[in-house]
């Protein structure tokens, strides 16, 4: 879903972002290695002894229930961020495009946002993600198709990011361009899957005790933490109605 000149466009993260638990991380864990040998190859990738793309796949090759299953086990225990209905309807309202921009697999991220937010939500809500190829009945056999493989991360965030843009005609506004004025950009995330999108937007709102705080410290990147989407919602309505980004930023 792609606006005329929107005065914002917000890309997220999807799993522990808008949702309460990562299911990526919740497969892993009740289907696959367990969280002890996960978290351990977390550090690995977050410590640079290994890199997003390869510890990722890892984690999701140990997973041998079928697809649909996963699915199904995910629909039963995956939780959305209590705030994030009204952020989304607030985003609605104001004609600000949301982006998942998610190392996941899209078929479960459309899943999760049908049972979790409703089945318009669908329609409105565009996922740059990963994907899966499916075989055998009910996906029995099935794998991980990165979106950009070629990419230490899988999916290059920061890549997805600068696409949209270019493709929908947001990379090049300015003041001038017929009236245009070029959309704030805002990202919110808070994992290690986040850091290729980390810079790429005018104000990142990371999550409070995540990996991608840890991160925002170590390089000097400009952040703001937030818990929840209500978080979020309260700081994105005080920038749209004037007040200056650089006012929210917790390291500058």
């Amino acid at each position: 879903m792609a606006l005329q000149n929107p005065p914002a466009i917000v890309f997220s993260d999807f799993d522990g972002t808008i949702t309460l638990q990562d299911s990526n991380d919740y497969l892993t864990d009740n289907l696959g290695m367990g969280q002890k040998q996960r978290e351990f190859i977390g550090n690995e990738i977050l410590e640079g002894r290994t890199n997003f793309r390869d510890g990722f796949r890892e984690e999701i090759e140990s997973v041998k229930t079928p697809f649909n299953q996963c699915v199904e086990t995910l629909l039963a225990n995956i939780k959305l961020d209590p705030g994030f209905k009204e952020f989304f309807t607030y985003c609605q309202e104001q004609g600000i495009p949301i982006i998942v921009v998610s190392s996941g697999m899209k078929p479960i991220i459309s899943a999760l946002i049908t049972k979790l937010i409703g089945p318009e939500a669908v329609e409105k809500i565009d996922i740059l993600s990963n994907d899966v190829r499916l075989g055998g009945d009910d996906g029995a056999n099935w794998e991980l198709l990165y979106k950009d493989p070629e990419s230490p991360f899988g999916h290059d965030k920061a890549k997805s990011i600068k696409e949209y843009l270019e493709k929908h005609g947001y990379a090049d506004l300015d003041q001038d361009s017929e009236g245009l004025v070029s959309p704030k950009l805002f990202y919110a995330g808070d994992g290690v899957s986040d850091l290729s999108a980390a810079k790429e937007t005018d104000l990142l709102f990371a999550k409070h005790g995540k990996d991608l705080i840890k991160y925002c410290v170590r390089e000097n990147i400009p952040y703001t933490e937030f818990n929840d989407f209500a978080d979020i919602l309260n700081k994105l309505k005080k920038i749209m109605g004037g007040e200056p980004i650089k006012d929210f930023v917790e390291n500058p």
